[in-house]
């Protein structure tokens, strides 16, 4: 177990290492976001090509590498798009000035790459242990409540996409299909994906690595996703305050009647 968390630990600072480099020529911070997904499909390789052969480190590699494919491509798509640095890397490019390039190597790349080590404890388990104990019950409920976060974000991230491609859009706050019951489908997806890999992991008996879902669940809520977000949305989308009111910010809900 010590050897794969220690490959994977290795393995990952290599990789950020590396997204850095890319990101000094571009000089746009912003593909650490494009490359977060793929690092944990990198992850479940490195974890299953230093542990025992299993179906299990097997599944986990498939599943991950799916998932973290997904959402590089949707990043990567609006990336594109933008053509501009993220805003929170800007100010922060802004801030330290030259020093920058230097300063985002640890509080841009390394940082996501201990977060990604933190979170993806489920998949280096699951992958170190999983010649212990058969596929079972728990990895069947984990491939389902996988299977079901990953058609939420995927569902809910094609209906945002359609709607501010449609230039009667610009400035309105989508409402409707997944977001009429959650003001962040994709990230309440995303939480269940990582619960659903959660089951795999510990299904050989480590629950510890539940911290992993844990921790990405308090992310997507208090950190980077939702508080993030909607820092200051509301000053620029007026119709959002209304429609914070009537939303659930996380967990699906049906909506509040305005009063």
């Amino acid at each position: 177990m010590i050897t794969v968390l220690a490959a994977a630990a290795a393995g990952i600072a290599a990789y950020m290492v590396v997204v850095w480099a890319l990101s000094l020529p571009l000089r746009d911070a912003s593909i650490a976001d494009v490359f977060w997904g793929p690092g944990f499909a990198f992850v479940a390789i490195v974890a299953a090509f230093v542990s025992p052969p299993s179906s299990r480190a097997t599944l986990l590699v498939v599943l991950t590498s799916v998932w973290g494919l997904r959402l590089a491509l949707h990043i990567g798509s609006r990336w594109r798009k933008k053509k501009e640095e993220d805003r929170r890397y800007q100010a922060m490019r802004a801030n330290w000035g030259e020093r920058f390039p230097v300063v985002s190597l640890f509080t841009v790349f390394l940082l996501q790459g201990a977060l990604l080590w933190a979170v993806s404890l489920p998949v280096q388990a699951g992958a170190a242990l999983g010649a212990e104990r058969p596929l079972g019950l728990l990895d069947l409920a984990g491939v389902l409540v996988f299977a079901v976060g990953l058609t939420f974000e995927t569902v809910g991230d094609a209906q945002l996409s359609r709607f501010l491609s449609d230039p009667a859009s610009r400035g309105r706050v989508m409402q409707t299909g997944l977001w009429r019951y959650t003001r962040h489908p994709n990230y309440f997806g995303d939480a269940l994906v990582w619960w659903g890999l959660g089951l795999i992991g510990a299904a050989p008996g480590a629950w510890w690595t539940l911290l992993g879902p844990a921790l990405m669940t308090f992310l997507l809520v208090r950190v980077s996703g939702v508080s993030l977000l909607e820092k200051d949305i509301a000053g620029r989308r007026p119709e959002y305050v209304a429609y914070i009111r009537r939303t659930s910010a996380f967990l699906p809900l049906p909506p509040a009647r305005d009063p």
